[in-house]
Parts: C-alpha cells; structure tokens; sequence
C-alpha cells in the first residue's frame, strides 16, 4: 500500500520559492553540476563520508549563491535543525585540526564541501526534489503538486560527537537524541533492558548503511507494547526528535501518522553496554519507520544518525504508485 501522502501546500512553496531563486542564480557550468533529471539514477544514490560527490559544491558559489543554496536546505528543516545543520559543517574546522594533531592522514576537512542538487524542474506538477549532501548530512526531499512525497533518507552525523577542548569545548551537536536514548534505557526494568539488548557489542555503523532501500531483519529489541504509559512517552519524544528534523508541517502529519497506527509495533533494539563512555548503538523500528544511531568510532565519541522509510525513502512507494497511474497503458 502507498504511503500516504497530506497536502503541505505551504512546505511545496518555501521550497519551490528557494529552489527556483537558487536555480535561477547559477550560470550554464554551474547548472550542469547541480541540476538532474528526476528519475536519474544519482537521486538515489547517497553516502555520508568524505568523498567526492555530483552536485555543486558551495566552493564553487558565490556568496549570493550560497545563501540562495543555504535557503534551500532551511526551506525543509525546523530552525533548530538548520542550525544543526550548519554546525555540523563548521565542525569540520573543528575535526580537521584535531586529525592534524593526532597525525591522521584523511581527506580533505573543508567547510565548503558540501553539494546541493535540484532533480526534475521545481514548481511544476512532475515529480521533482533537491539534495543536500556532504561529510556527515544527507537530506533528500521529493515534492510533487501540493505534496511533499518524501523526507527521507535524512543523515545527521558529528565528529567528535563531543567536542573537549578548544573554543567549542563542549559542544554536542546531536546530544539530545543520545541523551534521550540513555533517559529511555534508565525508565526501563532489568528485564526490560535485557530483552531490549540485540548485541553485546555495538555494530561498526548504521545497519542500514547507505544502502538505496533500507533492508532489515524481523523485528528486535523491546516492544513498545511491553512498555508502561511514561516509557511510551520517552519512546515518542525519541522518535519526534528525528521526526521534527523536518519543517512543523510536515513533521505533525507523519507524528500524526505514527499516533494513529499506536506506538505498541514499534521495538527498541540496543547493542553495546548501556553506558555513554563505550561504543553504544539503538534502533526503532516498526512497519516502514527506522531510526538508526550508532557512536562507537573514535572512543565512542562519533555519531552517526539516520531516520529512514523503508517502503518510500526516495518517494519510491508514491513514485510508483505515480508511474503505473500515469504512465503505464
């Protein structure tokens, strides 16, 4: 069954609005690196590391472009997670100095590495999208008519996930959804945490990876059905913390969405000791929503976070529904 999709008239317009100012701006070579067809095979490819990347980079704009660019990426996102957003892309000063101190040979640390694309043609009634992509932040919209068909996949990483020492000595970029995760795992009985527990040991990363279709195996962890009414309420405050990443009206109809199928079919899975000094990793997971967090590189001090739809990540279960009503006899 396709997912359902709410009109968000006023999401499909800030981005329209930001996605034609910023197209507009570029000239022919810069357009030719920022702009895809749709239904190209590079929209559904995505990757968080350091690499060289499709897209145009804000190296390569200037500095009216670059806000432009900016504007698109905080025309789907919630202040706060803009401003998360642009920290994660000043923390590569932060990491990149640190590496030089400790002798770490790795790719290049640059603030303005990071690659935004427009696939299709912004404002018209075909499926079109944009993308914003670079060390540790993946951000995927697809838009058609009135209707935002896809937020996800939606990355947010940081390293140090804890930054100790130097002018931001302190800063925690993604904190609160650790922090969260640990406030959950305390509310819960020994049993409770000992069903919850998938692994002893957290995995290398995100399970999914940066694979284009979110693959898992059945359901593990702890249900959300064997928690109590004050559990369920840290489970949702876990879940909004992803959800919210997106703009205000786009995030209460999918919350809306998951209030309405109940909270009971989704599990909570751990992996690692429960404690923020070891590498540590959670999911949840229920029907087509995942979210992902995993901080065990670098003395556990490395985060890595994904929310994903695994049924229409890319807007692939609303495409399809869209490509056989339309364009197949």
């Amino acid at each position: 069954m396709a997912t359902q999709q709410a009109d968000t008239p006023q999401a499909v317009a800030r981005m329209v609005d930001a996605a034609k100012a910023f197209v507009s701006s570029l000239n022919d070579q810069q357009a030719g690196k920022a702009r895809f067809e749709y239904l190209d095979g590079e929209r559904i490819f995505w990757y968080y590391p350091p690499m060289n990347r499709h897209g145009l980079p804000l190296r390569d704009m200037d500095p009216s472009q670059r806000d432009l660019a900016m504007a698109v990426m905080a025309s789907g996102l919630t202040t706060e997670s803009y401003e998360q957003a642009k920290l994660i892309m000043e923390h590569e000063d932060v990491l990149g100095p640190l590496e030089k101190e400790q002798g770490i040979k790795t790719f290049v640390r640059d603030t303005e590495l990071y690659y935004f694309t427009i696939f299709g043609e912004p404002g018209g009634e075909a499926p079109w999208g944009w993308r914003v992509e670079g060390h540790h932040i993946s951000i995927h919209f697809s838009i058609m008519g009135d209707k935002v068909i896809s937020t996800t996949p939606f990355f947010f990483g940081a390293n140090p996930a804890q930054v100790r020492k130097g002018p931001k000595n302190g800063l925690r970029i993604l904190g609160a959804r650790e922090d969260m995760a640990f406030d959950l795992m305390a509310s819960l009985t020994e049993e409770q945490v000992a069903e919850s527990i998938i692994c002893d040991a957290a995995p290398a990363d995100i399970v999914t990876f940066n694979s284009s279709k979110a693959s898992l195996m059945a359901y593990e962890g702890l249900p959300a059905s064997k928690m109590n009414g004050a559990q369920k309420e840290l489970l949702l405050a876990l879940v909004a913390e992803y959800v919210n990443q997106v703009h205000t009206d786009l995030a209460e109809h999918k919350l809306a969405e998951l209030k309405k199928t109940g909270l009971d079919h989704l599990h909570l899975g751990w992996a690692g000791p429960v404690t923020k000094d070891e590498p540590h990793y959670y999911r949840i997971h229920g029907g087509d929503f995942v979210v992902e967090f995993d901080n065990r590189q670098d003395g556990a001090n490395h985060i890595h976070s994904v929310w994903r739809d695994v049924e229409n990540d890319f807007a692939a279960d609303v495409l399809r529904d869209h490509l056989l009503l339309f364009h197949v006899l």
